[in-house]
Order: structure tokens, then C-alpha cells, then sequence
């Protein structure tokens, strides 16, 4: 390190500094004839004065003191090993876990004594250690590279030494990803080229969701290396029923076939199906013959409700069109003849109800306490008074018996859901609904889907339209005769496809509940067995305000019926859980939270798959290892002569300690000892003119 004193200006203007030190000095203390200082005194109070007033005009000049620090950086060796799980799906695997990884700990030991040495592990994740426990559930070659890239830009590296067995099946390719990579690049290659005797359940290709009652198609891909002549069986189970099995005949060296089959889902919840292919003989590995996978069985289907006035072909048309979509279970009752709890019914469709015949006070009032939703269609058996009362968002003043010839007119700004494009070619040929004839009045918050078109007169009046009441929605067709509509539909098109879509749309509306509950638990239903398992929480107060002061105790349960509790962190303002990763099972939760003198509960379900990838393709990829080591100036060597790589090296003339110099400026008046200098210089002068006598 060296430094140096500069400025701005000329380093000939310290002369008028030190000038005006001594002119201060002179007229100070030349011939002070006042005071009887000794000679010896004076000669030092002006020699004081001159210093720190030349001190201070030279401060004026902004001198910087400039400093030069010379450094020098050993090259940086960079070990990355292959921590995946293939690098062990070889004969040699005993090898990799003993010999190897003492041989790796030589090399290492030995460029620590001439480099700087920086080791890495990388899979599914880049860890800051040489771990060899070869567990990874994947490899991903390319963040290795672009994670060196961050840490080591700028940086003197002399080489990168990456120990891997050239598969990756995660990320890009290495040889693209690393274009940026300035440095050599060793690469140590592991793993088997041969194939091997080898059976593979390549990928199961499944619906994560199937519905009850229904049966949900399996593909599965089956390889096998080096089997011909031997045979398999492929088995599907849950639990221990066995749903599939087939024997395997492979008739060559490099078997492929697709299996197709259905599996009928007979319980709802979270379901988990093996597939398993029992092994042959001298296997190399038999974990890829087995996957689990993971289906979650709902029983969504909405149970409608139909009831009507009287007998009627709307109810015909009605019923086969919802019966056209299986989420939708539908039961037809006349009026007097339904005798069912109401509750059990997640949508009522009320044909011509309330009615001069059955008003139906009671019926109504129970499915506005339950709730439940209702799309009520009006036509000339309903009493037009009744149900004006029941607070729909429309009121008709009709005249008894006048009724309207109505044209459905599709109402552009509809929102509440969509109409395809065919369909709304079809409507324009829909014939007219007997609609009452009157003055039709409506609440702001109403949503028109289709106006009515009396003749050639387009109205503002609605035909059908949709309102909400507190947390119900109500649906009101103004018109019977629907099942016109099917018929048309039928004669232009030869099917049903419109009429479905217009009915199916506008139950499935009606029928979503709103989630209003004051305590909701946010998660994915599937996570592989790598992968965080991670929670979103919300609690709200009464106002229905976002509030995080209470905690949330949260339990996960395992199939064994095992209990792992966790506490949410608190974010802003809702909540966060981090409970890390879980084994291979499906898992059940449950939630509970403390709201004033109220203990809200929310439950789940979630399943963790496992991630089979690395056994699937076992025979090593030298070749990339290879190109990558040409690309970048480097070297492919084999564990076998894992000793020669330290000469390899220590040879290479590129690879040299680097001497850096720095310059840094600092101002001169910042430094505190400058400062302190001149008050002393002032200080001791004034000390001694006061001892001396002097003012």
C-alpha cells in the first residue's frame, strides 16, 4: 500500500499557504514590543501559528489523499458433485459411496494447499457443501451454471471441476445454459453408459380429479432394456384389492407399449392407486417398477329439486337437459305429491309457483331460511300477486289472462356468465314464451340475460333475469313454454347443445354458494415429495375485516394416523405456514382459530406424490459431459484417474494468482487527526501566550 497527496489546483499554490503562514506569524509576533516573551517562546508560538494557518489554506485547496492498495487473489477451483439419486442406479454404486468419495476428498485436500477451493452439491437444489449421499429427486445441471455465474463474476476463477453423470431432467441444456461460462470446465464423468437389464414404468399419465360413481382412464408407459424372452406383471391396486392386472410378454431388447384402462372411483376423498410391474431376474433397479399416484374422488353432483304447479312439457325439457351434464342429479315433483325435506336439495326450480291452486307460504319460506337457491319460471297458473311478494327484484302489475307472445333478445352488457357464439346464432331462431302482458318493475340490482321482443318491438322488459338477495341467488324465467326452445334447437341444429348450454349455465350460477365463512385455509391438493408444503390462512372478525391477532393451531395427520402441529406465522394482515417437505402419503388437516369467545375450524386434504424421475433414465450421457468439457477448454476425465486432474491443472498456465491494485480518494479534511493537529497547534500557542503573559 502507498499514498499520496493531490488537488485540483497547482501544486506550486502550497507556496502562497505557507506565504500566508508566515505573514500571519510576522505581523502576530515581529517586534511584539507589548510583552516580554523570551526569544526561545516566541520563535515556538510563531513557528505553532505559521504551521496551522499554512495547515488551514492548504484544507482550501480540497487535497485528496490518494491510496493505492495492491491485493492478490488465488485462482478459485470450483467442485460441483452430481448429488442425484441415478448416479447410484448403476452396478458400480458400492464404488460411488466408499471409494469415490474418498478419492474426491484427495483431490480436494490437494488443490486446497495451491487454490482457493469452493464446493457445491446440486440436484433438485444447489447446496454450499460435497454432500454424497446421492438422494436428489432431480438434476439440474443449468442453475449449477447460472448460480456460478452470480456468485463468481469478476472473481479469478481458474477452473470448474463438475463430477455428474451427464442426465438432467430439470432445467435447460447444460451446453446452452452455460454459454456464458469464461472459464475451463472439468468434467469427472460418472454413471453407466451400458444398458442394462432394466424394467421401467415410464410415466402414468392420470386426472387428478375424478367424480364418484364414474370411471377415470389410466395410461401407462412401459420400457424395458435388455428383456427379451422375460415376462411381467403389471398390477394396479388400492390397498390391498387388486383393480388391474395383465402379464407382460417382452418380445425384444428395447420394449415400449401404452396400457389404456378405466378404473371406476367408489369412495370420495383422496384416493391412492399402485401401479406397480413385478421385476425380472438380475434387475439393475426395481425402483422405477413402482409409481403411487394420487386422485381426489368428489361427489359434487347438485341435487335439483322440480316442482311444479301441474304437469307440464317445460319440466320434461328441463329435466333432460340438466340430466345431459352427470354433475347435476334431478328429482320432479307436482306440488302435492312432494313430501322430502327441502334442505337436502342444493337447487329448487318452482314451475308456476306460487299458484292461485297452491300458494306454497310455507315451501317458500323455509327454502328463503334454508338459503337455497331458486329460479322460479312464471307462466299463467302463478299468482302474479304472491309472487311479487316474495322479493325476487322484479314485480309484474299484470291483468288476469293477458299474456305476451315474448322473443328472447340476448342482452349485450351480461355479465354473470358467457354464451358461445353458436348458441347466440340459435336463439334468434327460439320461438316466443308466453310471458304476462303488464308493467314490469325492477331493482338496480337485477341482471337481464335475455329481454323480450314483443312482434318486431324489442321492450326493456326482462324474460329471464337473475338477482341476489343477502347470500341467495334467484333466477326468474317470465314466460312458460320453454321446451319450445329444446324442440327448435333439435330441428336446426339435430341437437340439444344450445338449449343445454342456456339451462346448464344458468343452474350452474345459481347454484355456486358465495364463500363467506370467517375462516379459510389456502393450499394446492398436491405436492410431490421435494416439494415445500405450504399453507395461506385468513380470519376475519365480524365486520368481515381481515384481522391476525388470534393464532392459528394447525395439525397435520398422516394415514398412519400420525399428528404433526404447526403454529401459522403472521403476515400484513392473513397468514403463512412453511411446514417444509413431507414423505410420499396422503395427509388429512385440520385447522383451529380463536375469534373472541368462538373456535372457527377449517379441515383439508392434500397428497404428496412421489418423484420417480431419476430412475427412470439410468444409462449415463458422457457425451454431454464431454462437449461441455470442449466447449469450455476443459478436460473429461473418469473417476479411475480422478489423481491426474491435479496436475492437469497445476499445468495449465491460464490458471495464476491475480494481483489487483485499487486507488481510493479521501478528502484531507475529513480526517479526524488533521483536525485534531491544528486544534492542538492553536491550543499550545494560546497556552503559552497566556503563561507568558499575553491576552
Amino acid at each position: 500500500m502507498n499514498f499520496s497527496i493531490i488537488t485540483e489546483y497547482p501544486f506550486w499554490f502550497i507556496i502562497f499557504c505557507l506565504a500566508l503562514g508566515i505573514l500571519y506569524s510576522a505581523i502576530l509576533y515581529y517586534k511584539d514590543k507589548s510583552h516580554d516573551f523570551s526569544l526561545w517562546l516566541l520563535r515556538i508560538m510563531a513557528f505553532f501559528r505559521f504551521i496551522s494557518i499554512s495547515l488551514i489554506a492548504f484544507l482550501l485547496l480540497s487535497p485528496l489523499i490518494k491510496t493505492i492498495f495492491h491485493t492478490s487473489e488465488k485462482p478459485v477451483i470450483i467442485i460441483a458433485q452430481d448429488n442425484s439419486q441415478s448416479i447410484l442406479t448403476t452396478k458400480d454404486s458400492l464404488f460411488y459411496k466408499d471409494e469415490y468419495v474418498k478419492k474426491i476428498k484427495d483431490l480436494t485436500d490437494k488443490l486446497n494447499k495451491e487454490y482457493e477451493v469452493r464446493t457445491y452439491s446440486f440436484g433438485d437444489k444447489i447446496s454450499n457443501d460435497l454432500s454424497n449421499t446421492f438422494s436428489d429427486k432431480q438434476t439440474d445441471i443449468a442453475s449449477l451454471f447460472d448460480e456460478l455465474l452470480t456468485r463468481y463474476s469478476n472473481r479469478n476463477v481458474g477452473a470448474v471441476i463438475m463430477a455428474s453423470d451427464g442426465i438432467y431432467n430439470k432445467g435447460l441444456n447444460p451446453l446452452y445454459s452455460s454459454g456464458k461460462i469464461m472459464f475451463p470446465v472439468y468434467t469427472i464423468a460418472l454413471g453407466d453408459t451400458n444398458i442394462q437389464k432394466d424394467i421401467i414404468l415410464t410415466k402414468v399419465n392420470f386426472n387428478r380429479i375424478a367424480y364418484l360413481g364414474n370411471d377415470f382412464p389410466l395410461e401407462i408407459i412401459v420400457n424395458a432394456n435388455k428383456c427379451k424372452g422375460l415376462n411381467s406383471s403389471l398390477v394396479v391396486s388400492k390397498g390391498r384389492e387388486v383393480l388391474f392386472s395383465k402379464n407382460i410378454n417382452f418380445t425384444n431388447n428395447h420394449y415400449f407399449e401404452t396400457i389404456r384402462l378405466q378404473i371406476e372411483a367408489k369412495e370420495t376423498g383422496l384416493q391412492r392407486y399402485r401401479i406397480n410391474l413385478s421385476p425380472v431376474e438380475h434387475e439393475i433397479s426395481i425402483s422405477n417398477n413402482i409409481q403411487d399416484i394420487f386422485i381426489d374422488i368428489l361427489d359434487v353432483r347438485q341435487k335439483i329439486l322440480i316442482l311444479a304447479n301441474s304437469p307440464h312439457p317445460d319440466i320434461t325439457a328441463l329435466k333432460q337437459a340438466l340430466e345431459s351434464n352427470y354433475n347435476y342429479e334431478v328429482e320432479d315433483f307436482i306440488i302435492d305429491k312432494f313430501n322430502k325435506p327441502i334442505s337436502q336439495y342444493n337447487l329448487v326450480i318452482l314451475h308456476q309457483l306460487p299458484s292461485f291452486e297452491h300458494p306454497s307460504v310455507n315451501l317458500i319460506q323455509e327454502l328463503k331460511n334454508s338459503d337455497i337457491p331458486v329460479l322460479y319460471i312464471v307462466g299463467s297458473q302463478t299468482n302474479i300477486s304472491l309472487f311479487n311478494n316474495l322479493k325476487t327484484g322484479i314485480s309484474i302489475i299484470a291483468k288476469r289472462n293477458s299474456y305476451n307472445e315474448a322473443l328472447p333478445v340476448l342482452n349485450n352488457d351480461f355479465t354473470l356468465f358467457t354464451i358461445s357464439d353458436k348458441t347466440k346464432k340459435i336463439i334468434s331462431y327460439f320461438p316466443p314464451l308466453i310471458s304476462p302482458f303488464g308493467n314490469y318493475k325492477m331493482l338496480n340490482s337485477v341482471n337481464i340475460l335475455f329481454n323480450q321482443k314483443i312482434g318486431s318491438i324489442k321492450t326493456k322488459d326482462p324474460l329471464i333475469l337473475f338477482n341476489q338477495n343477502l347470500d341467495t341467488k334467484i333466477g326468474v324465467i317470465v314466460g312458460e313454454g320453454i321446451w319450445k326452445w329444446r324442440l327448435t334447437n333439435f330441428a336446426k341444429e339435430n341437437n340439444h347443445n344450445a338449449f343445454n348450454e342456456i339451462i346448464s349455465k344458468t343452474i350452474q350460477y345459481l347454484s355456486v354458494k358465495l364463500d363467506k365463512s370467517f375462516f379459510r385455509i389456502f393450499s394446492k391438493n398436491n405436492f410431490v415429495e421435494n416439494e415445500l408444503v405450504e399453507f395461506d390462512a385468513e380470519v376475519y372478525n365480524e365486520s368481515y375485516e381481515l384481522i391476525n391477532e388470534p393464532e392459528i393451531n394447525f395439525t397435520i395427520i398422516n394415514s398412519d394416523n400420525k399428528r404433526f402441529p404447526f403454529t401459522f406465522n403472521k403476515t400484513a394482515s392473513a397468514y403463512y405456514l412453511n411446514a417444509g417437505s413431507f414423505p410420499v402419503d396422503n395427509y388429512k388437516y385440520i385447522a383451529r382459530v380463536k375469534t373472541g369467545d368462538k373456535i372457527l375450524q377449517d379441515k383439508g386434504e392434500f397428497t404428496v406424490s412421489a418423484l420417480n424421475i431419476e430412475t427412470i433414465n439410468t444409462i449415463a450421457d458422457h457425451n454431454l459431459l464431454y462437449k461441455l468439457a470442449e466447449k469450455h477448454n476443459g478436460k473429461m476425465i473418469y473417476p479411475q484417474h480422478l489423481d491426474k486432474l491435479f496436475n492437469m491443472i497445476k499445468e495449465r498456465e491460464d490458471i495464476k494468482t491475480v494481483s489487483y491494485s485499487q486507488k481510493r480518494y479521501n478528502e484531507l479534511i475529513n480526517i479526524y487527526w488533521v483536525f485534531f493537529a491544528i486544534i492542538v497547534l492553536l491550543t499550545a500557542e494560546w497556552f503559552m501566550r497566556k503563561r507568558g503573559g499575553g491576552y
